[in-house]
């Protein structure tokens, strides 16, 4: 019975993500779809590199560092976060050779999916521990991880909707995105109770910051610039921006 509220919590947390997704159902005036699809894309990549920046890597940076000192550490950090520079690279080049008539959008849409996937595991693994160990703490984690994760569905959400126009498909991708952090937290408990670490979960964390990093850099901000809306695109970032900032306040 005590892995019940662990659960629940991380369920919880992880499946926020779908608030992100009700976005879509703003009737937007077909005049402004392109400023609001800049604005979305550009808050998106606000919240990635700002989570990335803020917390990610200097968070498993230092651990890293701790474990092997400053030279060896700052080099694994490095490996670890080019390997997610890598692996989104690759994913961009499979992703355009299988939907070779889908548009940006739809690509940017998946990347997202699967790079938030990466992140709410580790997440979700974070929260059960701490739930596991102190109710209380892994409350106050949840509903951190909870403001981070509603924008984090704006960000898979908006781009499949507006390529498929399939709200089911927009809504699925998100919830599928969510359902990574529970999944995280009952592998934790099934399988890697014993070898999980700080360490571990850096390596990950590091890895996944290469790749949200590359992912806003390379795809988000210049499908963004592509709408020529740069007010919007500059107020999506500032806005991304500050939501973390205050989430991270706040918790």
């Amino acid at each position: 019975m005590k892995i019940i509220y662990p659960l629940l919590i991380s369920s919880i947390a992880g499946l926020s993500t779908v608030l992100g997704s009700l976005l879509i159902f703003l009737k937007i005036k077909k005049e402004k779809i392109n400023s609001f699809i800049a604005f979305c894309l550009s808050f998106s990549l606000g919240v990635m590199i700002c989570i990335s920046i803020t917390d990610l890597i200097p968070n498993s940076y230092f651990i890293v560092v701790n474990k092997y000192k400053f030279l060896l550490g700052t080099i694994i950090s490095i490996i670890f976060f080019l390997m997610g520079y890598i692996l989104t690279n690759l994913l961009n080049k499979v992703i355009k050779k299988r939907k070779k008539t889908g548009s940006n959008l739809y690509r940017i849409g998946i990347l997202s999916m699967l790079a938030l996937m990466l992140h709410n595991f580790p997440e979700g693994i974070a929260t059960f521990m701490a739930s596991y160990q102190d109710l209380g703490l892994g409350i106050t984690l949840g509903i951190a991880i909870m403001m981070h994760n509603i924008p984090e569905g704006i960000a898979i959400a908006i781009p499949i909707y507006y390529s498929t126009n399939s709200k089911g498909l927009a809504i699925k991708h998100t919830l599928i995105s969510g359902l990574s952090e529970p999944l995280g937290a009952l592998i934790a408990y099934l399988f890697l109770s014993k070898y999980i670490s700080m360490i571990t979960i850096s390596y990950v964390l590091l890895f996944v910051a290469g790749i949200m990093i590359t992912l806003s850099i390379n795809d988000l901000l210049k499908e963004a610039l592509s709408y020529k809306k740069e007010k919007m695109v500059t107020l999506g970032i500032v806005v991304g921006v500050v939501v973390i900032l205050i989430n991270h306040f706040i918790s």
